[in-house]
């Protein structure tokens, strides 16, 4: 057996196409296309790169973009200010503030400092409870990535097992309910968990959200089984890794997706759905 490989550079694009038509209806019908606001703390130079990228993306499909870049000594009541003018504009959509911050930032003040009908990342405490209580909002961007890469590749989930290893707020925790919703019985795993490979062996379906190379034996797979790895750690030279010995995994597994070019590009293209989203649900309907 050799895995299929889930190409999330090639569904991103296609929905990027689909975000770059429905702007093009807003501009033909006079009305005024989603705006994302990103705010940038220091100079980290990873940070900077993603939020170079995300520009990059707004101007793609058509959305209006800004970005706010501030040193990294800015106090928290200067970056809650910043925030605040966002929450306020009515050209602004979607909020988006680059992790991670300084120490002397409080990460939850800022998080809930955002408007939640503007929370493109959906971290914030009320979106995140949505989800919990079985009806999302703005959702997660990296695990609504993969269940776009499921959905679109058309991996069956109603009734299937699935593990989640890694337990983070921002991927673990949040892909859990999100497989939860679809109807699968899911089990998480994490750094108590002394039996990872069990959880992993009888998996239809194995998330790994970790950043450790290799954590995954391939020999683990069940044979059949779909692999998303959205762990990625980049080694001295520059090459970057998942979390699943991807050699021997492609020849176990049914699905599987690459490092890179497999969960990468999805979370980026959810940040942008997330934000059409918001103009269209809550910011009066794009006028």
């Amino acid at each position: 057996m050799s895995a299929k490989v889930i190409d999330g550079n090639a569904i991103s694009a296609a929905i990027r196409q689909e975000l770059r038509t429905k702007v093009e209806a807003l501009k033909q019908e006079n009305k005024r296309v989603p705006g994302l606001a990103v705010v940038l703390v220091g100079d980290d130079p990873a940070s900077g790169i993603y939020v170079k990228n995300k520009r990059r993306d707004c101007k793609e499909v058509g959305f209006k973009s800004e970005i706010r870049k501030f040193d990294k000594d800015i106090t928290q009541e200067e970056l809650l200010e910043a925030i605040s003018k966002f929450n306020i504009d009515p050209t602004i959509d979607g909020i988006l503030v680059q992790l991670p911050l300084p120490d002397q930032i409080d990460n939850l003040a800022v998080l809930e400092a955002i408007d939640p009908n503007k929370d493109v990342d959906g971290f914030h405490p009320y979106n995140v409870g949505r989800l919990v209580l079985r009806y999302p909002g703005l959702r997660p961007c990296t695990p609504m990535g993969v269940m776009q890469l499921l959905e679109r590749t058309g991996v069956p989930l109603m009734g299937k097992d699935a593990t989640v290893i890694g337990v983070s707020n921002h991927v673990g925790r949040p892909m859990a309910l999100e497989l939860l919703l679809a109807g699968c019985s899911v089990s998480a795993a994490h750094k108590f968990t002394s039996n990872v490979h069990e959880y992993v062996e009888y998996a239809d379906i194995v998330i790994s959200a970790v950043g450790i190379p290799g954590l995954i034996k391939g020999a683990w797979i069940k044979p059949g089984a779909t692999v998303i790895d959205v762990g990625i750690t980049r080694d001295e030279r520059g090459k970057l890794h998942g979390d699943v010995e991807y050699d021997e995994a492609v020849k176990r597994a049914g699905w599987i997706t690459p490092v890179p070019g497999g969960v990468g590009p999805m979370t980026r293209v959810s940040m942008l759905q997330n934000t059409l989203y918001a103009m269209e649900k809550f910011h009066t309907g794009g006028q």
